[in-house]
């Protein structure tokens, strides 16, 4: 069976945002390696979700948001998620987006900086771009962009780890789970960068562009596409919190970004490391700036009954654009913007979670591709860790829980 690479990659461009980048520059700067074990964790749950999406969008048809919003849920729910996947994934995705831009921009800024060439310039291109394949382009071709930008990232990511050289015995003694003082937030940023809700919406809608027949082949085509695509992305996510690790942890050096990180690692390793994090931070700002209005679209237009690919889809994916490019013209600091997204994905999704679930057990939608026992079991255990997660949050924001 030849391998087909697509919708998996478009998932992995997805969450390698800025929003990851950022996350796991903060994790690794403040707490050193503690918090990979939640990088392993969300990287194998997204793999799991994913699948269970991608089986759902080849077997059934449907994408996540009909089968969300299907009849036999009855009008109450039916409207409930309608409600609830419009604001999320429309004012999420827009936030996303101007973190995507403003992010995108920080890294190319690393590289072009001595050009004196101005931040909101920056923007303003990358947003063009965007725009120009989210307006013209096919899903081929945006699909091989988007491959090629994982795999940039990945290149750019690896290479700063060898010249950084992280501690392995540190490194492995990461992979134990515990949270650090002050770490939560950063933890469930890093699980909420990784298992993006929007993705879901995404993966299930796009298999349908690429493997149309239903037939077991492809349900396997997808299931091998998932697993190499998004564990590479997970590898990446890693990989840069393991240069931050290396580079920042305990230096007293303060960073809000990988921009910054970009910078503060070139005096002890050269002007190298610096382009290898400015390469990779641009890769994620521009793969993500089209994945996310792209989601978006396909989201909205299953809600609304509108077909993929029609005006209303385009111009779904252009609002979302236009959105986000407004709001990092106006200079909020990225940082905030990227966070607070992260920490909200974080906290909605257990809730995305529970719809899939549910959907994925039903058989007059999936026959005999139903969910497994165990299937169900891992889906319950990432729900329950997720919540649990995000009800901690909020117990000790309370002041319930220290």
């Amino acid at each position: 069976m030849k391998l087909k690479i697509g919708p998996g990659a478009l998932v992995a461009a997805g969450f390698i945002g800025p929003g990851t980048v950022t996350a796991c520059t903060l994790a690794g700067a403040n707490f050193g390696y503690a918090l990979i074990w939640a990088l392993v964790f969300a990287t194998f749950a997204t793999i799991i979700l994913q699948e269970m999406a991608a089986r759902l969008g080849i077997v059934s048809g449907k994408g996540l948001a009909a089968a969300m919003t299907a009849p036999e849920n009855g009008p109450i729910i039916r409207w409930s998620v309608i409600v609830l996947g419009v604001s999320a994934l429309a004012v999420g995705n827009s936030a996303y987006e101007a973190g995507n831009l403003a992010g995108g921009a920080l890294g190319l800024e690393a590289l072009v900086g001595s050009f004196g060439i101005s931040h909101k310039l920056i923007v303003l291109v990358l947003s063009a771009v965007s725009g120009g394949f989210l307006l013209f382009g096919h899903y081929r071709h945006i699909e091989k962009l988007l491959i090629s930008l994982v795999l940039l990232m990945s290149v750019a990511f690896a290479g700063s780890v060898l010249i950084t050289r992280p501690d392995m015995s540190a490194w492995f003694g990461g992979l134990w789970p515990t949270v650090p003082d002050s770490g939560l937030l950063t933890a469930i940023a890093l699980i909420g960068t990784t298992i993006v809700p929007y993705n879901l919406f995404l993966h299930a809608s796009t298999v349908r562009d690429k493997w149309p027949d239903r037939s077991a082949t492809a349900l396997r085509a997808a299931r091998t596409d998932t697993a190499i695509s998004i564990g590479l992305g997970g590898i990446v996510s890693i990989l840069v919190l393991s240069t931050a690790a290396a580079s920042l942890f305990g230096s007293g050096i303060a960073v809000s970004s990988a921009a910054d990180m970009a910078s503060s690692i070139e005096p002890a390793y050269g002007p190298f490391a610096k382009y290898l994090v400015g390469v990779g931070l641009f890769g994620a700002g521009l793969s993500s700036s089209i994945t996310a209005p792209l989601a978006t679209s396909y989201a909205l237009s299953e809600f609304g009954g509108f077909p993929r690919n029609g005006r209303v889809f385009r111009g779904i994916a252009l609002t979302v654009l236009i959105v986000g490019t407004a709001v990092a013209l106006l200079g909020v600091r990225p940082i905030s913007i990227i966070l607070f997204a992260q920490i909200a994905n974080g906290l909605i999704l257990p809730i995305i979670a529970v719809f899939l679930l549910i959907a994925m057990n039903r058989r007059g939608l999936l026959g005999d591709h139903v969910n497994s026992w165990l299937t169900n079991l891992l889906g319950m255990a990432v729900v329950v860790i997720t919540f649990g997660l995000g009800l901690r949050l909020i117990l000790r924001a309370l002041n319930v829980w220290s």
